[in-house]
């Protein structure tokens, strides 16, 4: 593309002509066509480049050392954290810069570099220093680059006076041929989408020209002149800023007028030598540094110089950590790092002393050039206040000036430095930097607050910074300081879900003998550990802590253990404490030992097992138990411990205030209903020993069925026995048959049981022996008709009056409870004359008024009868001789088929006034044949079938072959629906 124009006020005429850019891939391509454009000293330079490159080689990143001898620093300043990271950009960069020098460097939005080099290449690389694309359009070095906001557009100026603003897209390019060097270029903003391709440039000449693209070329205007070289201009928005020797310009596009002026400090340096850098932060805030002054709202100087400035906000880690600065640098203040919403990030350059005050000195080390110390990146407030340094490992460093460097910006995300032989990447430290750091440090609790704080994940493959990582380095570092406690409430935290981090851990507890430590926070669920882990615990407990051992067997699932093989352990254990199986020590080891095996074996579901120490651990759910597991046939063996356990439960819930049935035992229940399970004869032989509980459940067995005692009815009349529940014995003695009756009468006898030998002596057949003892001993006269009564004996009653005829006690209760068995006549023809008997009177009068009513009743009764007689004799008469109305839709109540019927079958009408089929009814089928009505009337059939003779024959017949009458009624009779 071939463009022309006029430069006004003098300025010499840019050559505008179509150039020809060559591009090229190959780093060796470029070095062969490199020029000699670059100085003596650059030359000078380059050598002294190539004699330290074996050095620099061992410079593998930046060093946050100020300087070689910073080892000497106090332990204090150790602990401050840098605020930034480094990173040496390598790629393809040593092979570009073997030959040849970085001069200008420049950031595209997409993450690209654009670097210009002293032998005017421009090469595009990623932030990985992988060079994408190169070209040379320049000739010298390229001292300024400049991208639109787009990145399709780089401009570049160089010392050999020509402008390139080049496309990366199309092959759209200008070239513009200032005759002077040129320092900087700026594009206008949004260059990519405006038709005017306006750009500013400024250099040696002095001049600051500002070209546009119109219809007929390109049109110049010039800002400003005649002030000595422009040396950085930028633009942004409306405004174009620029800085020549008298200082600093501010220039308005809109109004097309110079708007404000910043003088150049007092008493600066040469511009040459160090340079001024402009910055815009934002449309209206403009960041000028020169030398060693920074203009922003206020003007403050520094003890360096500034090879380059961007804005740098301020990270909330660093407000939220004022003390984690720079590891060599001064620690910022708390109040610088909060009252500023942004700082600077600044390039700083100390020169190297350069007075001449020993200049007859004949040492040639003296007489040397002096070497420059280390650039170094201050982050400063916007008052001045440094924040933090880092000196830069820079290769060669010592040869370069504060021109060789440079910085270029990424919108506050990350930044790069250039020196001639090297690219570093700097970026703000971020959340899991300073996770890093801490870690490093072994500041591990510190990590994992911050893990937690940041509310984000900061994991990263590969480089130990996640929760689990630093919560493993941080539990080792505890374990290893014997911190145990605090290692252990750790991991929860730190191992998860992890089973096999939470078994390896637990296995260290154990070697070190702090297993109790860790055990309260040892998982059951999510995760689940291995069996031997758990089993490891209850052995553990086994040995310490017995009560422990019990809680944990209740709390933990069953299924995560074996228990088989804790069984065996704490029996073994128990065995120990020499327990036996029918007493309770007294040894709270031992008793804690048995509700551990209760425990178990319940949960391996050997129940009958933890029966035996339910018993002896006198467990109050322990019926509960046997019935709801049917552990009947395990405790047949047991019958006294339970009962005895249950008498003991009744005794306690009296004490309470309870209300107990007498002899009601919960245990002789379910023995008694569980004979099946419990034989009788086991329960007997154990209970022999405790007659009170062999009497209860004889007698409950006795109430279930008197058979089941049958064999074991002579115990139940023994002299202990009957010693104990004299009131139950005449009730046993009148139910039961299967005793001995000599044997209960000797007892009876010997302990002066008169109503049950009276009982024992009418079964045995001596009733009058049995009478004397009624009269003479209990004197009860009811008793004594009673007895007279039941054994319905003349003699009986002929004894029983003959003792009454003195008695006129016994006479009036004879009188008064006379019946049936006794005539009172022959009762009142026995008493004496002039006997007193008092209430003979009363007596009398009873007896008249029970015949009387007696009398009264059978006439009452006998009245009742004859006329029911009367009317079930006129109901049965009228039944028999009224008709009966048969209708032909009339039905048989057995086949329910219809009565008439043609043919016409025999039907039979029986005197219950119930009409059935002849074949319906018993005996049907053998009926002889029914004479045929029509030839009975014309006397065919004979005399068998004429008169009234005839058809009693044939019904006679008829009622002899029906065996069971009425069907219907037969069927009633037997309980069968008809």
């Amino acid at each position: 593309m071939s463009d022309s124009g006029d430069v006004p006020n003098g300025v010499g005429d840019p050559e505008e002509k179509e150039d020809h850019v060559d591009i090229t891939d190959s780093p060796a391509e470029m070095s062969t066509s490199e020029s000699g454009s670059r100085t003596e000293e650059d030359d000078a330079q380059s050598q002294s480049r190539d004699d330290d490159e074996a050095d620099s080689d061992e410079e593998s990143g930046v060093s946050d050392n100020a300087s070689d001898e910073d080892g000497d620093e106090d332990d204090d300043e150790d602990e401050d954290e840098p605020a930034l990271k480094y990173e040496r950009i390598t790629g393809g960069i040593p092979d570009l810069l073997k030959k040849d020098s970085a001069s200008a460097l420049t950031i595209t939005n997409n993450k690209t570099l654009a670097l210009g080099t002293h032998a005017g290449f421009i090469h595009l690389l990623d932030m990985t220093g992988q060079r994408l694309k190169s070209y040379k359009p320049h000739q010298a070095s390229v001292l300024d680059l400049c991208i639109d906001e787009t990145g399709d557009w780089i401009a570049s100026a160089s010392m050999d006076g020509q402008v390139i603003i080049l496309s990366m897209s199309t092959k759209e390019s200008y070239h513009f041929d200032m005759k002077r060097p040129m320092k900087t270029i700026a594009l206008e903003p949004g260059f990519a989408k405006k038709s005017t391709r306006g750009f500013v440039c400024g250099g040696l000449a002095g001049s600051l020209v500002l070209r546009e693209k119109g219809w007929l070329g390109h049109n110049d205007t010039v800002l400003h002149v005649g002030e000595g070289p422009i040396w950085h201009v930028r633009w942004r928005g409306r405004l174009i800023a620029w800085a020549n020797d008298l200082g600093v310009k501010i220039y308005d596009t809109v109004s097309q007028t110079r708007i404000t002026f910043i003088d150049r400090p007092a008493s600066s340096p040469r511009a040459d030598l160090f340079k001024c850098t402009l910055q815009w932060q934002d449309d209206s805030t403009l960041l000028i540094s020169w030398a060693d002054h920074i203009k922003i709202t206020a003007v403050f100087q520094l003890d360096c110089m500034i090879a380059g400035i961007v804005p740098h906000p301020m990270q909330p880690s660093a407000l939220l950590h004022p003390d984690n600065t720079s590891a060599h640098s001064r620690a910022p203040s708390v109040t610088a790092l909060a009252s500023s919403p942004s700082s600077l990030l600044i390039l700083a350059y100390t020169p190297p002393d350069m007075s001449f005050n020993d200049e007859l000195t004949e040492d040639r080390t003296k007489q040397a050039r002096k070497q420059a110390d280390r650039p170094e990146l201050r982050i400063i407030s916007r008052s001045g206040e440094e924040l933090a340094a880092d000196a830069l490992s820079v290769t060669n460093y010592q040869s370069w000036g504060c021109n060789d460097y440079d910085s270029a910006a990424d919108a506050g995300k990350c930044y790069v430095v250039v020196s001639p032989r090297d690219l570093i990447l700097v970026k703000p430290r971020d959340k899991r930097d300073h996770v890093s750091w801490l870690v490093e440090r072994k500041r591990y609790e510190e990590a994992l607050e911050a893990l937690e704080a940041s509310g984000e994940s900061v994991e990263e493959e590969g480089d130990g910074l996640t929760a689990s990582q630093i919560g493993q380095r941080y539990i080792e570092h505890l374990v290893n300081e014997r911190d145990f406690s605090k290692a252990a409430k750790l991991c929860p935290k730190v191992c998860g879900h992890a089973s096999k981090r939470w078994e390896d851990w637990i296995f260290v507890f154990a070697e070190k003998r702090q297993l109790q430590v860790i055990i309260p926070f040892i998982p059951t669920e999510q995760p689940r550990l291995d069996h031997v882990v758990y089993e490891m615990i209850l052995a553990y407990f086994l040995t310490h802590d017995r009560h422990a051992l019990y809680d944990t067997i209740k709390e933990w699932p069953k299924d995560i253990y074996d228990i088989a093989a804790v069984i065996v352990a704490v029996r073994s254990e128990l065995e120990k404490q020499a327990s036996t199986s029918s007493t309770i020590s007294s040894s709270p080891d031992t008793t804690i030992l048995m509700e551990c095996l209760a425990e178990l074996y319940t949960a391996n579901r050997q129940h009958g097992k933890a029966l035996t120490y339910f018993l002896r651990l006198r467990r109050p759910n322990v019926l509960d138990v046997i019935r709801e597991h049917n552990l009947f046939t395990d405790v047949k063996d047991q019958v006294l411990l339970l009962v005895e356990f249950d008498h003991e439960l009744m005794r306690k819930r009296e004490e309470a205030g309870e209300t107990i049935e007498d002899g009601k035992s919960d245990a002789i229940t379910l023995l008694v209903d569980n004979i099946h399970s419990i034989p009788v004869e086991r329960v007997v032989r154990q209970l022999e020993s405790q007659p009170r509980y062999l009497f209860l459940y004889l007698d409950a067995l006795f109430t279930r069925d008197s058979h089941l005692v049958a064999q074991h009815a002579d115990k139940l009349v023994s002299e202990t026995l009957f010693g104990i529940f004299t009131t139950e014995v005449i009730d046993f003695l009148r139910a039961s048959t299967d005793y001995s009756l000599e044997r209960a009468y000797r007892v009876c006898q010997d302990k002066d049981l008169v109503p049950e030998m009276v009982y024992l002596l009418g079964r045995m057949g001596n009733n009058k022996q049995a009478l004397t003892l009624i009269i003479e001993r209990l004197g009860d006269v009811r008793q004594a008709i009673e007895f007279a009564k039941e054994q319905a004996d003349d003699d009986l009653w002929e004894d029983l009056l003959k003792y009454s005829e003195s008695r006129p006690a016994f006479i009036r209760g004879l009188l008064e409870n006379v019946g049936p068995e006794i005539n009172p006549i022959r009762l009142i023809r026995r008493i004496k004359n002039g006997l007193e008997i008092p209430g003979l009177k009363e007596a009398l009068i009873k007896i008249l008024q029970d015949f009387q009513l007696q009398i009264s009743l059978l006439d009452g009764c006998q009245t009742i009868l004859n006329g029911d007689s009367s009317d079930l004799s006129r109901t049965l008469d009228n039944n028999q001789t009224s008709g009966f109305f048969l209708t032909s839709k009339g039905k048989c109540p057995i086949c329910t088929r219809s009565l008439q019927e043609a043919p016409q079958t025999l039907m039979i009408l029986f005197l219950c006034r119930h009409v059935v089929h002849a074949s319906c009814c018993s005996g049907g089928d053998d009926l002889p044949p029914q004479p045929d009505p029509v030839l009975r009337g014309v006397g065919i059939l004979g005399s068998s079938g004429r008169g009234l003779s005839g058809k009693i024959a044939f019904e006679h017949d008829v009622r002899r072959r029906l065996t069971k009458g009425c069907p219907v009624c037969h069927n009633r009779s037997e309980g069968l629906r008809t």
